[in-house]
């Protein structure tokens, strides 16, 4: 297990690590850019986000019940996790691809479609690890999962705390805000996603976003379940 742990540490290395003079930069363009996204893209973002978090809530939508062997390694869990990965990641690059060559009524379309896609690969995530999403705690584990994938960096920092912590912090998070979670997201993703709007070339960049953003959750989604299979393992 040593190999697994440097690479976590080295992971988590990268997510407390000051953001580059660029990073920062991009984040200032990004403000001015969101001016110039159409209030209903924002509606639309918003509500998604916000319906998202009520229902993995209330678990009516992603609950999979299915666990993973007990005697299954680590390597053999991630080894399931990549192939989930791959098959969400292809929905993904077709969905982006055909909502981006629609232009902006179609591109709006995509952010709902593309957060279900996220939610349900996050789920099965939790179902390879044994972790019971009919379970509001690891509902609730999933959305911080996806904040720690989509979010600025210090929140990104505060995120990560919480899930090494999970064991002791599940307890003192009953509600999860969802103004602060969809505004991160939100302004995690616009500076490219806003590309996708425009006709001509929202079906590259539609596809090219979506198949990064599943690239970033899945990286996310890799440690963040080790850190859980570290933690409750006792290896």
């Amino acid at each position: 297990m040593n190999k697994e742990r440097e690479e976590l540490e080295s992971w988590k290395r990268k997510i407390v690590k000051r953001s580059s003079v660029f990073q920062r930069v991009s984040k200032q363009a990004q403000k001015k850019i969101n001016q110039f996204i159409p209030e209903k893209a924002h509606k639309i973002i918003t509500e998604s986000i916000k319906k998202m978090v009520e229902v993995t809530l209330k678990g009516s939508e992603w609950s999979n019940s299915s666990k993973a062997e007990v005697h299954l390694s680590l390597e053999e869990r991630e080894a399931q996790m990549e192939e989930r990965l791959e098959a969400h990641r292809k929905a993904a690059v077709i969905e982006g691809a055909g909502t981006g060559a629609g232009g902006i009524f179609l591109g709006l379309a995509d952010f709902p479609l593309l957060l279900s896609i996220k939610m349900n690969f996050l789920s099965e995530c939790s179902a390879i690890h044994g972790l019971d999403v009919k379970k509001y705690e690891e509902r609730l584990f999933l959305l911080y999962v996806f904040q720690l994938a989509f979010s600025s960096d210090e929140h990104k920092k505060e995120t990560l705390m919480v899930i090494e912590k999970w064991n002791e912090k599940k307890e003192e998070l009953k509600e999860m805000d969802w103004r602060t979670f969809q505004q991160e997201y939100r302004d995690y993703i616009d500076f490219v996603k806003m590309f996708q709007l425009i006709p001509g070339v929202g079906a590259v960049v539609g596809a090219y976003a979506n198949y990064q953003l599943l690239d970033q959750l899945g990286e996310t989604a890799k440690y963040a379940y080790r850190i859980r299979y570290f933690n409750e393992s006792g290896k």
